[in-house]
């Protein structure tokens, strides 16, 4: 029997399918998901109340700044976190895959635990399997790699020690929630 979490997904999913969601999301957002942090201490992302989700804490690509994004995440079952650079379904890569490609040691904030993690790419056979557990948790999310017409880049994200905080963001996240638009890193 269906839970009420996959009936409340499975009414939601379309709607994350739409062009209203796809250009309204990447705007409201992250002000949502700053407010509803902030209030709850950090604690609590609006993503979470659907799907499993994670702050990622990487050092920027061109920069080496300290940079943190909000992001949906498929558990692999081997207590790895799988992401997708989906990015709303836009036609560029999302700023924090550049970071992970450039620097894949990172860290991530679940359930107000701080891990450090490695990155790396998911690809050849690998993608269908991964693909088919995100699609298991969030049905149809594939179909935004195939609207932004561009090979989406999917990371394993694999926990390598506990850590205390991750290093210091001194902006605020430039990307937005699940897996927001791409920044100037």
């Amino acid at each position: 029997m269906p839970t009420v979490l996959q009936l409340t997904r499975s009414v939601v999913a379309p709607i994350t399918r739409t062009r209203l969601f796809r250009a309204i999301a990447p705007v409201l957002l992250p002000p949502l998901e700053a407010v509803l942090g902030a209030l709850s201490g950090g604690r609590l992302q609006l993503a979470s109340l659907l799907v499993p989700s994670l702050v990622l804490h990487s050092v920027g690509a061109r920069t080496g700044a300290a940079r943190s994004v909000h992001l949906m995440y498929t558990p692999d079952g081997h207590g790895r976190a799988i992401v997708a650079g989906t990015s709303f379904a836009r036609d560029r890569h999302p700023a924090w895959t550049y970071n992970l490609m450039a620097h894949p040691d990172a860290w991530i904030t679940v359930r107000g635990r701080t891990l450090r993690v490695r990155a790396s790419r998911v690809r050849g056979a690998e993608r269908d399997a991964a693909w088919s557990r995100i699609e298991a948790q969030w049905p149809g999310y594939r179909g935004y790699e195939r609207d932004s017409g561009r090979v989406v880049r999917l990371f394993v994200l694999r926990p390598v020690g506990e850590l205390a905080a991750p290093p210091r963001d001194p902006a605020p996240a430039a990307d937005g929630p699940l897996d927001g638009p791409p920044a100037s890193d």
